[in-house]
Formats: structure tokens, sequence, C-alpha cells
């Protein structure tokens, strides 16, 4: 399929809609376990967390919450989580352009968007808030590439407005929805560098003040699964339409909106004053393999509807930088940290959540760079224009999360990006360079000695980093007899003999249950040869389930968070 049309054209004619016709027609007779992928990815709707009830009670009983975006999906359930735990008040703001999910009739829906500033500080300091979510935002990074004035003022600006109201008018805390895709120190992608841009923001505000200020991670979401639709539109059109894949080799993380919503009450909880912690779901299981939904879309849907590799649009990155993760600490935490970020976590409130300190150095550069990305946009919507201001703040911002970074961590990352430099791009050399800089800065004024692969990254060497979270000073610790029976996973056969080849339950199987719970006995250690071979951006499901490169051939290198 991929010699019979070649990727990256707009509009196919009759021969090739035909002839990939007829090569779809044969991939779907030959894939009959894609319906099995097909409802995993179905099933992922169902999914939740376990939650801390009295201390949630306790904290949003009676309380008057404010929630941005409470009218789009995760928002909408977000009110459904909060309105059954009886706040006093309970209050959406939207744009009002959003419709279909579910509203709350204890619930007051008001309109204004957080582009508006002076509409943003009126609403907030009339309602007094005890708690706000900021969950408004613009979700699409093919859309952010298009509308990058209206992603820039929405993610960043609209952000910063809903934070610095939320300061001015005393509220005591405020949880932000963030993506994924932000774990990505520098992204020249419209979506990614906004929301990481946002994320400084409730840095600086956070470590400023006295407010409360912390963050939930999302990855791609089921319910509101923006290529779920387009396959159901594509598979729906009689045949006509076109099923377009970036690639046969991408594989993607999911959760349920479910999950995002008692993601937020969590990222409420496990809130410190002083500083911005950021939340992940620790376990989100075996990235979905996009192929094999798309093909269980035409099967079920019994649509001859051909599908077409067409490469990766703008706003998706085709190769991660290369160093994302750490062999020596990915397997052991959420696939939604980065290195650095996994150098700095801290206790969360449930042990399927993943917790860390995002810090960023003082720098006074960004600030500037901030104001002058705002009077862009107030001068002009030309989405280049846009697009460079807020490239210049992202590398500055770039540059304060490596200023803060845990200096094991830096100086390893730096030894392990220099293997990947043949093939690095433009974008990516320079951040490693950046990477470089600081590690070189920090190794000649502190004089450390030689790295040590496990010691490098801020653990003892053959330490986990759950262990590490349950030394003296850092709280957090489960037994299994905590994790209700309920919520333990048990070995997928059919999981086991699709990645591994053999039939039975694989170390991943036994090791992940869905509380993202870890035997003791289970420690990271040195692999070296795994350290050199292995697809940085697959290296969380590879040192979790301890697998053969050969084994994991089917995860593509674009199993890195997509949302």
């Amino acid at each position: 399929m991929l010699r019979a049309v070649p990727a990256r054209q707009e509009r196919l004619d009759e021969d090739q809609i035909g002839v990939l016709r007829e090569l779809t027609s044969s991939l779907v007779a030959a894939k009959p376990d894609a319906a099995g992928e097909y409802a995993r990815f179905l099933g992922i709707k169902q999914r939740g967390l376990c939650l801390p009830e009295a201390d949630l009670a306790n904290r949003v009983g009676g309380a008057t919450v404010l929630v941005t975006g409470g009218t789009g999906c995760i928002g909408s359930t977000l009110m459904a989580q909060l309105a059954a735990r009886e706040p006093g008040r309970l209050i959406s703001v939207s744009r009002g352009v959003t419709a279909g999910w579910p509203r709350q009739e204890s619930a007051e829906y008001r309109y204004a968007d957080v582009r508006d500033r002076r509409a943003i500080d009126e609403l907030i300091a009339a309602v007094r808030p005890d708690i706000i979510f900021h969950v408004a935002a613009q979700r699409s990074p093919a859309l952010a590439e298009v509308e990058v004035h209206r992603t820039v003022t929405t993610n960043v600006l609209g952000s910063r407005n809903v934070l610095t109201a939320a300061a001015a008018a005393g509220v005591p805390q405020v949880v932000v929805a963030s993506t994924g895709k932000a774990l990505r120190p520098y992204s020249p992608e419209m979506y990614t560098a906004s929301k990481r841009a946002a994320e400084w923001v409730a840095t600086t505000i956070a470590s400023d003040g006295d407010m409360l200020c912390s963050a939930s991670r999302f990855t791609h979401v089921i319910d509101n699964s923006i290529v779920y639709q387009r396959l159901q539109g594509w598979a729906e059109d009689d045949g006509r339409g076109v099923v377009r894949l970036h690639s046969s080799t991408i594989a993607f993380y999911v959760q349920s909106a479910l999950e995002s919503a008692q993601l937020l009450l969590l990222a409420l909880l496990g809130a410190e004053r002083g500083e911005f912690r950021v939340h992940a779901i620790t376990d989100l299981g075996w990235p979905v393999s996009l192929i094999d939904v798309a093909v269980g879309v035409l099967a079920h849907k019994g649509s001859r509807s051909p599908i077409y590799f067409s490469g990766y649009d703008p706003g998706y990155e085709e190769v991660p930088f290369p160093g994302l993760y750490d062999p020596a600490t990915a397997g052991d935490v959420s696939p939604l940290l980065n290195a650095f970020e996994t150098a700095a976590a801290v206790g969360s409130p449930c042990p399927m959540v993943d917790a860390f300190r995002l810090d960023m150095a003082p720098d006074q550069v960004a600030p500037k760079l901030l104001t002058a990305l705002e009077t862009v946009c107030e001068r002009t919507e030309d989405a280049d224009t846009v697009r460079h201001a807020l490239d210049d703040l992202s590398w500055s911002v770039l540059d304060a999360t490596l200023g803060a970074a845990a200096r094991p961590a830096l100086t390893r990352s730096a030894k392990l990006v220099v293997q990947h430099e043949h093939a690095m791009t433009p974008v990516h050399r320079r951040v490693m360079e950046s990477i470089k800089g600081h590690a070189n800065a920090e190794l000649s004024v502190a004089g450390r000695s030689r790295l040590q692969t496990a010691g490098g990254c801020g653990l003892a060497a053959g330490e986990t980093v759950r262990a590490a979270r349950s030394r003296p000073g850092r709280p957090y610790s489960v037994s299994r007899a905590a994790i209700p029976s309920s919520m333990q996973s048990t070995p997928n056969s059919n999981r086991s003999s699709r990645v591994s080849g053999e039939s039975g339950s694989t170390p991943d199987s036994r090791m992940r249950t869905r509380c993202g719970y870890r035997p003791d006995s289970l420690i990271l250690r040195p692999n070296s040869a795994m350290d050199s071979s292995i697809s940085p951006s697959v290296m969380p499901a590879v040192v979790s389930a301890r697998l053969s490169p050969q084994r994991i051939s089917w995860i593509s290198r674009s199993a890195a968070p997509t949302t």
C-alpha cells in the first residue's frame, strides 16, 4: 500500500482509490485480530481511577467551584463528578460553542471567553470561587497549525488570564488541564508549544504567591477522539471516503474522559503551596495500534473505504526528540513524564497516578517574551508572526526548564542524546546543544565525578522510582493489600502473544495492575544494550515489559503521547 500510492498527495484519482480499495480489502481479511484491538480501544471508555472520597468530600463539599470549559467533553464529565460531591455552588464558564455533552441541573452556566481578560477578571471577582478548574482550551494539534492566533490566545494568554485573575481575586486554588505533549521541553508545533508555555505560566504564578496551583496531563481521550471521529466519518461515507492515516506503524496511548476528570480531582488534592505539581496516570496500558483500530472500524461497518497512508500532517511530530526518556527510569512512571520530570517525582494522592514538581529557573527574558507575544497577538492575527513570537518564548522556556533540571538527570541526558546526533533534525540538534550546554556548565561548576548509570538519574543503583518516593521525606508507598481486587488487572494472553510472539503472561502483564502498582521485587537496573538500541519514544513500554528489541518491533516510534 505504501508503494502503490506514495504519501503526501492531497487528492487521489479513481485509479489510485481502486488500487487502495483492493489492498485494503485484503488487509482487512488478513487481520481478523484487529477486532480485538478495536474492542480494547472502545473499552477504555469504561476506565476510572480510585479516589480518596473522604478527602474530596472535605475539599469540594460546600465549596464554590468554577470550571472553565465546563460544556466540553472533559469539562462536562468533571462537572458531573463535582456535582456528585455536593459543592455549595457549581459554575461553568465557556464560550457556549460546544454542544451535545450532558449538563448538570444543579449547576450554573455562564458565557465568557477566556481570551477576554476583562470579562474573566470581572467574572472571577464577582463569583469569588474557592476552586477553579481551568479546562478551556483549543485542543486540536492539526487545527492549531491553521488557527495559530486563536490557539495561542486561548491556550497561552487565556490561561494567563484565568490564573492572574484568580490570584488577584484571592482564589485559594486553581487546577489546570494540560497535555502529555507538554512533556517535550521544546516543540515547534503550535499546540504543544502553547500548552508547554501555559505550564510555564502556571509555574511562575504558583512559585510567586500563596495560591495553590497544580495540573493534570492527559493523553488521547477516547470520548472526544478526533481520530475516531474521522475514522467513523470515512467509514460511513459509503466507500467514497478515504481513510487517511499518517503512518502504518503508529501506536498511541489512550485514556477516558472519566479518568481525565478524576485526574483533575486528584490534582486538586495533590497541590502544595509554592510548587506547581503535575499529575498523570501511571499505567495507560499498551499503546493502541492505529491501523488495527482503522481496520476494526472498517470491518465493523462493512465499509469499502480504502486506507491511504498520507504522511504526517502539520502539528504532529513524526520523530520525537530522542532525549525524552531515560531507560533507567522510564518504565517505572507515567509515559507522560520526561526524564527531567521523572527525577522530580513527588508523592501522589493515589497509587494509580504519578506526580512531579515542575520547576523553572528564574528568567528575566521569558516574561518579556510573553508580553511581546501578547503585543503581537493584539496587533495582528498573521499566523507566521504569531508563530515566531511563540517560538521565541518556547526557546526561553526550554532554557528555564534546563536551568532547573536535576543535575544528575541533566548530565545523564546529555550523555544519552549524543548517541542519536547523526539522525537529528536541526531543531533536535539545537535542543541537544542546549542540554549539553547546561550539563557542561554544571559539571564545570560542581566538578562532578563520573556519571553512574543508575545513580545518574537520581536513584540509587537498582532502586525503583517508587522505592525512592518512600524514602524519608517522600511520603509515598502502597501495598498490594491496599489496592481493591476489582482494580487489579489479570494477565492478558491475547496482548502477551501479540507483543512477544509467545502465549501466556508476559513480564508486563505480571508487573502492571490497573492501579499502576509494581511488586517491590521488580527493580530497574541498567541495561546498556537496551540504552543504545531502542527508540526513546517507546522506551517506557520497552523498559516496563523488559522485552527484547525484537519483541517490541510492532510499537512505532510514534508511541509517545499524542494529545
